[in-house]
């Protein structure tokens, strides 16, 4: 990422949101592997092409948010935190390096931790509860009338 993180290999704001899922609401089909890897990853990679192919205009950022969300609508990867991912990736020109760094490395990092942490103390649920469990549950859930 060529603003701020050059120096922080793990450091991806919208993680901090990620932590209160994994660490908070260990249950919840947000947390889930699907969709946090599936989440962030996927914004990140549309916020970087967004970037790549269109610049940083204020429509570009638009455009970025839409086509995160739909995805993640689309493909049940639905992690509230991650739709920060493609506004970060367009503002901070980033390239697709940063899909390996810092987005996969510090969701690897924070997943493992989450693991290990719930196992530790008795009592607490074990992360992750079900690896697969789309978010949401179905896609209409949002705001759709059946």
């Amino acid at each position: 990422m060529a603003r701020g993180a050059a120096g922080f290999p793990f450091l991806l704001a919208s993680l901090g949101g990620s932590a209160v899922f994994l660490f908070g609401l260990t249950r919840a089909a947000a947390a889930q592997p699907r969709a946090l890897f599936g989440g962030h990853l996927g914004g990140a990679f549309i916020g970087i092409a967004c970037y790549q192919c269109f610049g940083d205009a204020l429509w570009v950022y638009a455009l970025a948010q839409v086509l995160a969300l739909g995805f993640m609508l689309l493909t049940g990867t639905v992690h509230p935190p991650a739709g920060a991912n493609p506004l970060i990736m367009v503002y901070g020109h980033s390239g697709f390096a940063a899909l390996w760094q810092p987005v996969l490395l510090g969701l690897l990092g924070m997943s493992l931790l989450a693991a290990v942490w719930s196992r530790l103390f008795p009592g607490l649920v074990h992360y992750p509860v079900a690896w697969l469990d789309p978010s949401p549950p179905t896609t209409l859930w949002g705001g759709w009338r059946e």
